[in-house]
């Protein structure tokens, strides 16, 4: 036998006719390549001209986004879906004056009050030397404490000399008053009966009318400004004359069934004060007692009421007035005893402390 026998191939399939059937199809990979088709292959490899370029579609024209409608909407997502532009604006401008107003209330509600205190003034003596020589200008310390002691600033407002020949100025007291707001007139020298259209009876009681005229003019500045006065002891007196009224020169000389208002022990000399009817002082001190106790340091006093003048209180016993009040004013108010001699709180001496705060009150709500 052949080799060929002992090669097991296997059998060849047939048809049911005994035909043989076609044979497979060869896979598309291994396909037979037709002379023509390997010519146009060996063609292709040659060099040949590029393909014409596919015409470039052009750019659809660039769209802005949708504008919102003049008036309306056009903010962030966060927005009120209903909100207008208008509505945007008015809140942020009401939210900005808002804010500066609370910040200007602050600054005027929470400023340091600056209170001016009149000048006591020390006259050279004739033939005198050194310091005595010199006109000298000062403040009694306990009125400076006793209106500090409400958390105020306090400067003593010097006299003014637009003609001096060696520091001229342009300030005047009005500038003071302008700056300045509230003025206490502190005690001191008598006022001068001239100031009242008088003649001193005796020469001891000439009094000071260089301070007068000063103290005057700084009064009417401030009254003109609408600034509060408070007027101590002097201070009481001056604003009386200032108004057009008189004062008793000596009480004791005038009114000799008065009761003594001054004494050599100085502050120590008390009486009883009482409230007429309608004043301000009575309905503030209702609670406390009807005669209350203060101090008296004066032998000059009230004599004929001034011009809008209210008469606040009166010394028990003889009617002397110890305090007034100008009706057509903020705060003008003069005491005749001197509260800053009263220990606040103290049980036997009247606590003036709300006659200062509603002076600082007064002073606050007329600051401009």
């Amino acid at each position: 036998m052949s080799d060929q026998s002992d090669i097991n191939l296997p059998p060849v399939p047939r048809a049911a006719d005994g035909s043989t059937p076609p044979a497979d199809p060869l896979p598309p990979q291994v396909q037979p390549v037709a002379a023509s088709d390997a010519a146009n292959a060996v063609a292709s490899d040659a060099p040949s001209e590029p393909p014409s370029p596919t015409p470039a579609v052009p750019p659809a024209p660039y769209v802005p986004p949708a504008q919102a409608e003049f008036g309306k909407r056009a903010g962030p997502a966060y927005a009120r879906p209903d909100d207008s532009v208008w509505q945007q604006t008015w809140r942020i401008l009401s939210a900005r004056f808002k804010s500066l107003s609370e910040h200007a209330g602050r600054r005027l509600t929470q400023r340091t009050l600056k209170i001016g205190v009149s000048a006591r003034i020390f006259h050279p003596q004739t033939g005198a030397k050194g310091l005595q020589a010199k006109t000298l200008q000062y403040l009694e310390e306990s009125i400076a404490q006793w209106v500090m002691s409400r958390d105020v600033l306090v400067l003593m407002i010097p006299t003014v000399n637009t003609n001096g020949m060696l520091h001229p100025s342009k300030i005047r007291l009005r500038d003071y008053a302008k700056h300045l707001d509230g003025l206490v007139l502190q005690g001191g020298a008598d006022v001068a009966p001239q100031t009242y259209s008088q003649t001193a009876t005796r020469p001891e009681w000439i009094g000071d009318s260089a301070r007068d005229m000063y103290e005057l003019e700084l009064l009417h500045e401030f009254i003109e400004a609408g600034k509060p006065v408070l007027g101590i002891c002097r201070g009481c007196q001056l604003i009386n004359v200032a108004f057009g009224g008189t004062l008793y020169q000596d009480i004791a000389t005038d009114v000799p069934e008065a009761n003594p208002h001054v004494h050599e022990t100085y502050d120590s000399h008390r009486h009883r004060i009482q409230f007429p009817a309608g004043s301000s002082l009575g309905a503030m001190f209702a609670a406390q007692q009807k005669s209350p106790l203060v101090n008296s340091i004066h032998h000059q006093a009230v004599r004929d009421l001034g011009r809008d003048l209210m008469i606040e209180a009166v010394s028990e016993g003889d009617n002397i007035v110890e305090a007034v009040r100008h009706t057509k004013s903020r705060f003008v108010m003069g005491l005749q005893w001197h509260p800053e001699f009263h220990r606040a709180g103290g049980a036997d001496l009247l606590d003036c402390t709300p006659i200062l705060d509603n002076f600082l009150r007064a002073a606050r709500d007329t600051r401009f």
